[in-house]
């Protein structure tokens, strides 16, 4: 017998779940909630554990636990496309959902995986209320935005990301200074040094292999605009912040040689 003799089968006997599905309308509410940053009805909903609640939830696996992990990558990809319709840069979303993803072969219980999913959706939620709350910006921008979170590790001028999009660099340069509050060059050197301070507090790397995987032109040039943008020279901040040593496998690609930012 097929799968769809085997359905058809099933789908007229007496031993079909008579567990009705929730409506469609109340898991849009929620997702719904989490592409437009309402970060109070999110938590509401974490706290009445609407996740593993059996009523109304469809019977992926026979075995509770890996159902719930159907359900939850269900869910994550579903909040990953509409806060990418809903301004989050594409590339942050697909890789935020492979993150979360990926943690779920370490957890055993479903205690384990509410867990995982409560604090999912308040990642997601906050960071769509935070961009929400800017300024809307224009499609170039954007472009420019999520082109600049996907390439950080390199080098990046303007001049690169209006060829990239077929405008003008000196077009592209007053736009993105309105719509984003500063310039090209100072909001792709601010993504660095994000980056580099995750590095600095969960890796053991040198400061110069840190500085030639995002492409400064020397390590005293990526001191210097750390210490411009944060305050203090990245070796204090790694004496302040370290804790967590990170897998070698996370660094994805090699630190190459240096370029100017």
């Amino acid at each position: 017998m097929n799968y769809k003799d085997e359905w058809r089968l099933l789908a007229i006997s007496d031993n079909l779940d008579d567990v009705e599905h929730r409506p469609l309308t109340e898991e849009f509410l929620f997702y719904q909630a989490v592409a437009t940053g309402d970060v109070e009805a999110v938590r509401k909903n974490c706290e009445q554990e609407r996740f593993v609640s059996e009523d109304g939830v469809g019977t992926l696996s026979r075995n509770p636990i890996t159902n719930l992990k159907y359900h939850f990558v269900i869910t994550t990809a579903m909040i990953t496309r509409m806060c990418g319709q809903n301004g989050m840069e594409l590339e942050q979303a697909f890789r935020l959902s492979d993150f979360y993803i990926q943690k779920l072969d370490d957890l055993h219980t479903a205690q384990e995986v509410q867990n995982l999913h409560d604090e999912m959706v308040i990642d997601y939620t906050e960071r769509m209320r935070r961009e929400i709350q800017k300024d809307v910006i224009s499609k170039h921008v954007s472009d420019c935005k999520d082109y600049i979170y996907c390439h950080v590790k390199e080098r990046i001028t303007v001049e690169q990301l209006a060829s990239e999009f077929g405008i003008s660099a000196s077009y592209l340069s007053r736009l993105f200074k309105k719509e984003v509050g500063v310039s090209v060059s100072t909001y792709v050197k601010n993504k660095k040094i994000e980056v580099a301070k995750d590095l600095l507090k969960f890796s053991d790397y040198s400061m110069i292999e840190i500085a030639n995987h995002l492409s400064f032109s020397s390590q005293s040039h990526f001191i210097q605009q750390f210490k411009e943008v944060v305050g203090i020279t990245p070796k204090k901040y790694r004496d302040t912040h370290h804790n967590v040593k990170w897998n070698e496998k996370i660094w994805s690609e090699g630190n190459g040689s240096s370029e100017a930012m």
